[in-house]
């Protein structure tokens, strides 16, 4: 727990940086003036060019000292700068898919993409306050539920459901490409086999099947407009949702438990008002809520896609990540807030950043063993388990033998049981959003004589807020 500066001492950016920061760090704001407790003064002094390197290699330039720890009003805009995606929201730089290339990210051209840097200055501010504090209390915020120390949560794009031998022939001309012929013919000889089956439902359940031996509920985005030729040839939308193929896909999902959030076509980047129709026509196929959103192909316009997401309804957007690579496009391994760079101020949705795809070697790096895929997800999640952060990964239910991805189905277990035996928080995106939202929310009302904590939470808690102390007792 921390005692902040006043609101009004900081600017926007400044103000998003610091409450970034605290609440990675897990440090409650103290409202008890009467309190000793460890308290954040803002310098002005210059930390020189916000080079992020320099910076991190001089510790954020966090300065502990007695009952005070002091932080430059720069590293504050430097921490928003990151986690805010500020170049990529000034960038009129286009991809052939209409994203925002990953070169234009602060992380990627440092050369720093695979490191959670936000995150770990968190940790780095928390380490000051503990310095500092002396005799002081300080107590944090636990975690995450049930006394685990980290999360896990595993999403699925729905980006095929019917006429699957048009997308398996597109993958063998990939594979033909990349001079793949040993997988073209093993693909070939499983797409023989599977003739006058459904090897997209097998995919599916098969996905299903591997999550519920180590009970993880998923989350599924599903496409929900209406696909014409022209959508089908730009592999936007291939199917309806009211399709039988579909709605029985739905069906099961529904079954099981899963969340199912909406896969924006590529049309809502453009034009904002369709992500409310899009989701209207999603529930009244669910009969559920929908709170979450993904863009197709990650397509967005950071900054402005996320007002329409805002005012369509949702509550969290989980597009940010990067296509073309696997790591940490915010530098968070976390939930946080979305941020407008040219408003100064956060846009009101939450930002749920992927940190590793399943196609994103395949694809973009010519990496066509599925065992590759799964070890890089593995060494992402040990950065998320350091920080005490949350890892989200795809992984798309088409992968699968006929389609043109011989192993990747047996791939896929070896993840969810490498993670799920590492004792995540496990849970569909909505819950772990709506936990992050609370735990950020909560404050010290009052310091007692004796030590004893009174807090509360702007936003509701399943449980009263649980604070332990630096070495994890409650």
């Amino acid at each position: 727990m921390i005692r902040p500066p006043a609101r009004d001492a900081l600017i926007g950016a400044e103000r998003h940086g610091l409450e970034l920061l605290l609440d990675l760090a897990r440090l409650p704001a103290v409202e008890d003036e009467a309190a000793d407790v460890v308290r954040l003064d803002i310098v002005e002094r210059d930390c020189g060019d916000p080079d992020l390197k320099a910076c991190i290699a001089h510790g954020w330039h966090f300065e502990p000292a007695d009952g005070v720890v002091r932080v430059p009003r720069g590293v504050l805009r430097l921490v928003t700068a990151v986690a805010g995606a500020t170049a990529e929201q000034g960038s009129a730089a286009r991809d052939r898919h209409g994203r925002v290339p990953a070169t234009t990210n602060a992380l990627v051209q440092a050369g720093l993409e695979t490191e959670p840097v936000v995150s770990r200055a968190a940790l780095r501010l928390r380490d000051a306050v503990l310095a500092s504090a002396g005799r002081r209390q300080v107590s944090l915020v636990a975690p995450w539920p049930r006394g685990k120390r980290w999360a896990a949560v595993f999403t699925h794009d729905l980006d095929v459901v019917a006429y699957w031998p048009l997308f398996t022939l597109r993958r063998l001309a990939e594979l033909a490409r990349k001079a793949e012929l040993t997988r073209c013919a093993r693909t070939g000889l499983a797409a023989l086999a599977a003739v006058g089956r459904d090897p997209v439902g097998q995919g599916v359940r098969g996905v299903l099947d591997t999550e519920r031996a180590q009970a993880v509920i998923s989350t599924w985005f599903v496409l929900c407009g209406t696909p014409t030729l022209a959508t089908m040839r730009a592999g936007d939308l291939t199917y309806a949702p009211e399709s039988r193929a579909a709605t029985r896909i739905i069906q099961e999902l529904v079954e099981h438990g899963c969340e199912i959030g909406l896969h924006g076509s590529f049309a809502t980047s453009d034009r904002g008002e369709l992500f409310g129709e899009q989701r209207m026509r999603l529930e009244g196929v669910t009969g559920r809520p929908v709170h979450g959103v993904r863009q197709h192909f990650l397509r967005t316009r950071p900054g402005v896609t996320e007002h329409a997401m805002r005012a369509a309804g949702f509550r969290y957007d989980a597009t940010s990540g990067f296509a073309d690579r696997n790591g940490f496009r915010l530098g968070v391994a976390d939930v946080v807030p979305a941020w407008d760079a040219a408003a100064e101020r956060s846009i009101g949705l939450d930002e749920v950043p992927l940190c590793w795809m399943d196609r994103a070697l395949s694809k973009y790096r010519s990496i066509e063993d599925p065992t590759t895929w799964i070890a890089e997800g593995v060494a992402l999640a040990r950065a998320c388990r350091e920080v005490e952060g949350l890892w989200v990964g795809v992984w798309h239910p088409n992968l699968t033998p006929p389609l043109g991805f011989p192993g990747a189905p047996a791939a896929y277990r070896s993840l969810v049981d490498q993670l799920t035996f590492q004792d995540p928080f496990v849970a569909p995106l909505s819950d772990v959003v709506a936990w992050r939202v609370a735990r950020r929310g909560i404050r010290i009302r009052r310091v007692g004589s004796d030590g004893r904590l009174e807090a509360h939470t702007t936003a509701p808690l399943p449980a009263p807020p649980v604070l332990e102390d630096p070495t994890g007792r409650m």
